[in-house]
């Protein structure tokens, strides 16, 4: 299976497949693996160079890992998975193209061949078509890519959230998603002394991994209240193997005695040229902190993250429809068949809402079904269901408390890339009369940096008291002008 821009596959004859799935983590693997065993000619793009995501993150070829599933829960789905991949892309069944990073999705003119069965068609009743541009390869020799469907899905996965705190721009303080990508993926320790904090249950896994590997854990910091579980019996009932998993991470832990602090955060890190401590202190319901409750923990490293946010830019591009999820983000609005307000436009996995791998696959290969038109199985139809009664039940234990902006001194950075302080951001908010993120970023800037506010975006909508809103940007990632400047005029 090709690993490089050099080598994918060939696109089939016309240029033209049945559908393109737009993300090869598991929710994407398992659509595409699937609708190639219905009979569709399939489009895999992926802005990695493996398949896997971030969550099957793959070590280095270079670096010899002799077991690399032992850093991942769960690795005989994806193994299997993989190997499916392998198959159908040697049949010529799947087009699998890495290092294709698509930031956009236009429809293209519907005329032509009609649909696969089971895809929405347009007024003239063929199938509406759909061009996707991509910049492939590394920079500067990266190219202009371009992919035509019948149907698309989208499975760009998320990214971490931060909640910003004095001392967060240090070196030696990482998202705990990248202090676990720096393992998976480099075999290299954020440090040797790793506080983790945040909320949610990722903490409890990338803690876990850090200690296995010979990281000293002397906390894990966590803002929520594990009694919030309490309300969601049923859910949790349900899916016994969350338990179960839920179990093994605790068991870990002790083992290698990592004390659990839950109604806490690390308020500030401190260091000069690096994190050398962090002061953790207790949380009231609403997450703010509570005056006298405030401890130093010395470190090297932090590895803090408040769950994961949805990546929608695609989606929103087309106009898809969002809904407010339980967890404070944004997600898209989706029928039983996993199908966008858009029609031609399949989705599944986080942008669907935050839910794990596992839900991730089934809602991937619901999607196939429903574009082919196939019916997936009531059993299939069972475990998605159980699956996100579980995940909109950790959603809601892990939502960040409306008090957590109280850690913010005035001087504190929000805006990394901009170097905007909360200060200058309250200041837009409560005396120039800014009253949502967009108004703030045109009078402070933040959010105008590389990232585009993908960091800071969740931070500065709270202290402008704005509730949240989709993330719309006709880019999904940077595009080199030259790949603009090459598209036909009616692109434009």
């Amino acid at each position: 299976m090709p690993t490089s821009p050099s080598e994918p596959l060939a696109p089939a004859a016309g240029g033209l497949v049945d559908l393109a799935v737009v993300g090869a983590g598991p929710a994407g693997l398992a659509a595409a693996v699937t609708a190639a065993h219905l009979g569709l000619r399939v489009a895999l793009l992926d802005a990695g160079d493996r398949p896997g995501g971030q969550f099957y993150r793959h070590p280095a070829p270079g670096l010899g890992a002799a077991r690399p599933e032992a850093l991942h829960h769960g690795w005989a789905a994806f193994a299997t998975l993989e190997a499916a991949l392998r198959t159908h892309a040697s049949a010529g069944r799947i087009t699998y193209l890495p290092l294709h990073h698509v930031w956009a999705v236009v429809p293209a003119d519907p005329s032509g061949p009609s649909a696969p069965t089971g895809t929405r068609t347009g007024e003239a009743g063929q199938a509406t078509e759909w061009i996707l541009h991509a910049v492939a390869g590394h920079a500067p020799e990266e190219e202009a890519a371009a992919v035509t469907a019948r149907a698309v899905l989208i499975a760009t996965g998320a990214y971490e959230r931060q909640l910003p705190f004095p001392g967060w721009t240090l070196p030696g303080v990482v998202g705990a998603g990248g202090a676990q990508a720096m393992l998976k993926g480099g075999l290299v320790l954020p440090g040797r002394r790793v506080v983790v904090a945040g909320s949610g249950p990722l903490l409890l896994a990338v803690a876990g991994s850090l200690a296995a590997a010979g990281a000293t854990v002397p906390a894990v910091v966590e803002a929520a209240a594990y009694t919030a579980y309490a309300g969601q019996v049923p859910a949790l009932l349900r899916n016994p193997g969350k338990l179960v998993e839920g179990a093994g991470y605790g068991g870990a832990l002790a083992r290698h005695h990592v004390r659990l602090l839950t109604r806490h955060a690390v308020t500030e890190a401190h260091g000069t040229d690096r994190v050398e401590a962090v002061t953790v202190a207790r949380l009231d319901r609403d997450w703010r902190p509570l005056p006298g409750t405030a401890r130093r923990i010395p470190c090297d490293a932090l590895a803090v993250g408040h769950g994961l946010v949805p990546q929608l830019e695609l989606a929103t591009g087309l106009g898809c429809g969002t809904r407010p999820s339980s967890d404070g983000t944004v997600a898209l609005v989706l029928d039983a068949e996993q199908r966008t307000s858009v029609p031609g436009i399949w989705s599944a996995g986080e942008t669907g809402g935050i839910g794990g791998a596992q839900l991730a696959m089934v809602e991937g290969e619901l999607a196939a079904h429903s574009v082919v038109g196939a019916p997936p199985g009531a059993r299939l139809v069972r475990r998605r269901a159980r699956l996100r009664a579980f995940a909109d039940a950790m959603a809601a234990a892990h939502r960040p408390g409306e008090g957590w902006t109280g850690w913010l001194r005035d001087d504190a950075v929000v805006c990394r890339c901009e170097e905007v302080p909360a200060g200058r951001i309250r200041e837009a908010a409560d005396d120039l009369g800014a009253r949502d993120a967009r108004t703030v970023k045109l009078l402070t800037r933040a959010g105008m940096g590389w990232c585009q506010g993908r960091m800071c975006g969740p931070a500065v909508a709270a202290l402008a008291g704005e509730e949240p809103a989709p993330d719309r940007r006709p880019l999904s990632c940077p595009v080199p002008l030259r790949h603009l400047a090459e598209l036909p005029p009616a692109t434009h």
